[in-house]
């Protein structure tokens, strides 16, 4: 019961934080807003990243709110506020910026709701099944948040075309039978530790997660005559401020009696290098899905005859494979690493998904689907076999009175490192882009008739606005080029310039240089990810109950166990 409800959970939300990348063009146009407008950039990044910032800012504290007040009564809370945040969604009734500003603000709200969600599902899991068995358990709800995100991308392709309004209309039936479901069904069976909440702990850390996270969107957005805003005064001054903050933060937490990050269990080093090679992983694996979509939409899909409107739905539909490879691999090692141990499974799959990021850079830009889709299996098998059984041996190692709070600061490492993963991501791309794209922008107009002013305007553009405009399903030469120019133009070069392989042939070579930058950093970061996982030791499971600590399965132990399964 536990396992089925708290699963639909965190699927429901895993799926919306995905949905709308690929729905974005028919919510952008159901609200008449373009996106891609300079002055509308603010709503094109929240709508992407508000959702993942506001549940990653708040999953800490609301995990320790489960410890004080029942993980249960939290969860159940967090389905309600989700699905009331997913119907006001649907009943957006404005136009323009007033209804980009609802769908934001509705979006974070459901992010508070999918935080509580994610706070504590792990937690109950936990809670529930005997350490023998978690590993499964946790392995099923895991791949399950991790392949929703995926899942959401083919969701939004096909729901968005249909009408808008069904991105976000199918999560409130599905979240009024899980929300009823759950406050008649779930039993809170964990230990509670009543104790004051640490408010300047939560205002801090809140505040300067916020900021850094910000700081980040923003960076990667042009600033003045640069390509990308890392040297603006008002980025610098608020990643300062938040990492300030966020120092300040720890120092509250070694002086407080109760606080809500609780650092002593750092000292558990199951747990220390569990999250440590989940914030690796994440950091891997987060912003290659926006690389691995923009290389699909902007560029392959368009080559093999594919309309700019279709690519986004498409681009969903052939990153099935790496779905699939987390489906198959996430509950068998979970099931596996109960008896043997994390350690082999999670370092085995954060070498296998290195190697799959090796191959993958060997892969001309113009593939062939079959070795593509084969090295997609096998990154998603790698993720897969690194994921469950990793989270299942950072909860195993918690005492029971402090699985909602750890859990909770394992998903804030996993779900701020995805944020940094796109900042890093996007950052090497558009270095790699910002050397050879103008010049080649500029000589593929010229020679197509556009008048050289317009040229040289167009190729000087932020490559960011090239990026957002593949990855969004929008044709760009028709939206970077104006429209008189482009209608000023002979028939034969307005149809090569606005056909389906001017723009993916002219970006071709510079998007290979980004992505090589972009693919070495992946590995690196999958490399010291399986190092850390090794480097967690043999099998540790902490079983405290009432307030004494034994482990599972092979005996009676005063504060844990090490298992050399």
């Amino acid at each position: 019961m536990a396992l089925f409800n708290v699963t639909l959970g965190v699927l429901m939300a895993t799926i919306d934080s995905s949905i709308m990348l690929i729905a974005m063009p028919d919510i952008f146009r159901g609200i008449g807003l373009d996106p891609l407008v300079p002055g509308n950039s603010f709503y094109l990044l929240w709508m992407i990243l508000g959702f993942l910032i506001v549940s990653s800012v708040l999953v800490v504290s609301l995990g320790r709110l489960g410890d004080i007040y029942g993980r249960v009564r939290m969860y159940n809370l967090g389905f309600l506020v989700y699905t009331v945040a997913s119907l006001l969604l649907t009943i957006d009734w404005m136009r323009g910026s007033s209804g980009a500003l609802w769908l934001i603000v509705m979006r974070i709200v459901q992010g508070v709701g999918a935080a509580f969600i994610i706070a504590n599902s792990a937690a109950i899991l936990t809670d529930a099944f005997p350490s023998h068995q978690r590993g499964l358990a946790l392995g099923i709800n895991n791949v399950a948040g991790i392949s929703g995100s995926f899942i959401g991308l083919v969701l939004g392709g096909i729901l968005g075309p249909i009408d808008w309004r069904l991105v976000f209309l199918i999560s409130v039936p599905i979240g009024a039978l899980g929300t009823i479901w759950a406050y008649r069904k779930l039993r809170d069976n964990g230990l509670r530790h009543p104790s004051p909440i640490d408010w300047w702990g939560n205002f801090t850390f809140a505040v300067g997660l916020i900021l850094v996270m910000i700081g980040i969107t923003y960076g990667i957005e042009p600033h003045g005559r640069q390509t990308m805003g890392w040297t603006s005064p008002v980025v610098l001054a608020e990643l300062g401020s938040g990492v300030a903050l966020l120092t300040v933060f720890a120092v509250i937490e070694t002086h407080v009696e109760n606080p809500m990050f609780k650092l002593p269990l750092f000292k558990i080093k199951a747990f220390t290098f569990g999250t440590l090679s989940t914030f690796l992983s994440a950091v891997a694996r987060g912003g290659l899905m926006f690389m691995l979509i923009i290389w699909l939409q902007g560029i392959w899909l368009p080559q093999h005859g594919y309309s700019f409107t279709s690519t986004p739905l498409w681009a969903g539909i052939y990153m099935l494979p790496l779905t699939a490879g987390f489906l198959i691999a996430g509950p068998l090692s979970g099931f596996l690493s109960d008896r043997y141990g994390a350690r082999p499974f999670a370092t085995g799959g954060m070498v296998a998904t290195a190697a799959s990021f090796v191959l993958l850079e060997f892969l001309p830009i113009d593939f062939s689907y079959v070795p593509f889709a084969l090295l997609l299996l096998l990154s998603g098998l790698g993720m897969g076999a690194f994921a469950s059984p990793n989270r299942a041996g950072v909860m195993n190692s918690l005492p029971a009175g402090d699985r909602g709070a750890g859990g909770g600061m394992n998903s804030t490492f996993q779900n701020s490192a995805q944020v940094l993963s796109i900042g890093i991501f996007f950052t090497l791309m558009i270095l790699g882009l910002s050397a050879s794209l103008p010049a080649a922008l500029q000589h593929g107009l010229t020679s197509h008739g556009v008048g050289g002013a317009t040229a040289t305007r167009v190729s000087h553009l932020p490559p960011v606005s090239v990026l957002f405009a593949a990855f969004l399903g929008y044709n760009p030469i028709q939206h970077l080029v104006p429209a008189a120019a482009l209608n000023a133009l002979p028939r034969p070069d307005y149809t090569v310039l606005t056909g389906r392989s001017f723009f993916s042939q002219l970006i071709s070579g510079p998007f290979r240089s980004g992505l090589h930058e972009a693919f070495l950093f992946a590995i690196v970061a999958s490399l010291v990810a399986a190092v850390a996982s090794w480097s967690r030791g043999s099998r540790y499971v902490d079983d405290e109950i009432g307030g004494a600590a034994a482990p599972a399965r092979v005996g009676t132990g005063t504060v844990g166990v090490f298992d050399r399964a």
